[in-house]
């Protein structure tokens, strides 16, 4: 999944750029930043960046990964202000040397079966003053027009359906799951944080599509065929097999009206001076 995950993080940059940019009027001058569920780093770097102050922390369970954010960190000219953490979390965050002034969470907390408890775990690692933030929920990502002019209109909806059941079943095979509404401002007023906030952030990449975001949505595309299987309705994998085809016309690596839209939300709360 490494490559798919960098490439993701970096074709998303802009919408990161803006969250970032938001996050950073909000906390300043912070002096440890921790990537809780970082994967290969691509943000963990991007907070380097842009709080040049800092000292990052790249956090996960998934000790290739990590080397690959330490590589990327190096190649950077951020070798020296980052670390990484290897462990499962939230518990391995017990690990750090000293609290966190921002902890971010980006699409990593759904992973993890309690989030509640989770949250509380990040909010104890906060210093006084600290902000979370984590980025869940927001809109299905959308790369096609609704009618591509051969199968069944409306097979980006079809396939959001197909994942929404997915998710289902993968947050209820989690090891001691427990079952929340997902009101963000909620649970996070229950960690004990203040100030809760929500702010959506877009990805606007107009057709026609450049050969990185082709290469991206091909790839999505082709693990949906993959993992779906025969619960794919017959129509809808021949259409993906035409889209997925380089040298067909339709296809998403030549068509002209492939795009990039999407929105991913952010929510924040303070602990408590």
């Amino acid at each position: 999944m490494a490559p798919h995950l960098e490439a993701q993080a970096e074709l998303f940059m802009p919408l990161y750029e803006k969250a970032l940019s938001w996050l950073g009027k909000e906390v300043t001058e912070p002096g440890l930043i921790v990537d809780a569920g970082s994967g290969p780093g691509v943000v963990s770097c991007l907070f380097a960046e842009v709080f040049p102050g800092a000292r990052v922390m790249a956090v996960d369970g998934s000790r290739p990964l990590l080397e690959r954010a330490r590589a990327r960190a190096a190649r950077l000219g951020q070798g020296d202000r980052f670390g990484t953490l290897v462990g499962e979390l939230p518990g391995v965050l017990d690990e750090l040397d000293y609290p966190a002034d921002l902890i971010w969470a980006g699409r990593s907390l759904h992973h993890l079966g309690d989030q509640r408890a989770a949250l509380a775990a990040f909010a104890e690692r906060l210093a006084p003053g600290g902000t979370l933030a984590i980025m869940e929920g927001g809109l299905p990502s959308r790369f096609l027009p609704r009618d591509l002019g051969f199968g069944r209109p409306g097979l980006q909806a079809r396939l959001d359906a197909l994942e929404t059941e997915w998710f289902a079943r993968m947050r209820a095979d989690l090891p001691a799951v427990v079952e929340e509404a997902e009101d963000w401002a909620a649970l996070l007023s229950a960690a004990g944080l203040k100030h809760a906030r929500s702010r959506s952030f877009l990805l606007d990449l107009p057709a026609p599509a450049s050969d990185r975001a082709r290469a991206y949505i091909a790839d999505y595309f082709g693990r949906l065929r993959d993992n779906f299987g025969d619960t794919l309705d017959p129509g809808d994998r021949a259409v993906l097999d035409r889209l997925l085809d380089p040298q067909d016309p339709a296809g998403v690596h030549r068509r002209q009206d492939v795009f990039v839209l999407a929105a991913h939300t952010v929510h924040t709360a303070v602990k408590p001076v």
